[in-house]
């Protein structure tokens, strides 16, 4: 692990796994390094937060950010369903930045996301910033859906909750060697509840030493799968740095 922790903060990333196979309370889960899990037995592929026209919702509010967060996240969801052709996707909650977004989506983008939708299921988890059904788009919308032994969920429960997969804290962690440090997205997990990286492109991330982590997990089992610029990074909680 020294040697991985090394890579990814200096020198060139050496050859290594992009994807992590995890058991999460009895069910077979994959971590991709493009952010997304994978439930190879169901055929289910798994997005958290993408929050579609956050650059758009922040215009209307007078802030100006560069408009390509909705064209970049969808480039890369596109190529996460080619990869996997799954025959369900989960956008579990925060799919976009308010409530209005979905309303707001230019045409050009609609058309791509109904496009990624055709012969597949698509279930809309809902979020904290989008409570409402996405207008003008297919899929299911609920608060929570059960597949296998998972619940998939947008906000964490605290406490215990076995099977439990949400998003909304976009974890993150960082790593220090030899003084030098990065931080990464990462997916978080103790074999019994896995938090999903934010797959949104102008996201931020929380660190799991924050206060809002406390509670959520056996931080004698918790480890957090980096993702780096080619390859995932498995770190032991205890080994990560605030």
């Amino acid at each position: 692990m020294h040697g991985a922790i090394a890579a990814l903060t200096i020198g060139p990333v050496p050859a290594g796994p992009t994807a992590i196979d995890l058991d999460v309370n009895g069910t077979a889960v994959c971590c991709d390094r493009a952010g997304v899990l994978w439930l190879p037995d169901s055929g289910v592929l798994v997005v958290s937060d993408l929050h579609l026209e956050k650059g758009a919702a922040f215009a209307r509010r007078g802030m100006l950010l560069p408009p390509y967060d909705t064209a970049a996240t969808l480039a890369r969801l596109g190529e996460a369903i080619a990869r996997y052709a799954p025959r369900l996707v989960i956008s579990l909650g925060d799919s976009f930045h308010d409530r209005t977004g979905s309303q707001h989506l230019p045409d050009c983008y609609r058309e791509q996301l109904l496009a990624l939708q055709r012969g597949r299921e698509w279930s809309w988890i809902e979020g904290n910033h989008d409570p409402d059904r996405p207008t003008g788009l297919e899929g299911g919308w609920c608060s929570e859906l059960h597949v296998e032994t998972l619940v998939f969920r947008h906000e964490p429960r605290y406490g215990i909750a076995d099977g439990e997969i949400a998003g909304h804290l976009h974890p993150s962690a960082r790593v220090v060697r030899r003084g030098k440090g990065v931080r990464r997205p990462c997916f978080a997990s103790d074999g019994k509840r896995l938090l999903m990286p934010a797959f949104g492109s102008t996201t931020g991330g929380l660190e799991l030493r924050h206060p809002a982590m406390r509670g959520l997990f056996a931080q004698s089992e918790l480890i957090a799968h980096l993702i780096g610029r080619d390859r995932i990074y498995s770190v032991a909680f205890n080994r990560i740095n605030g």
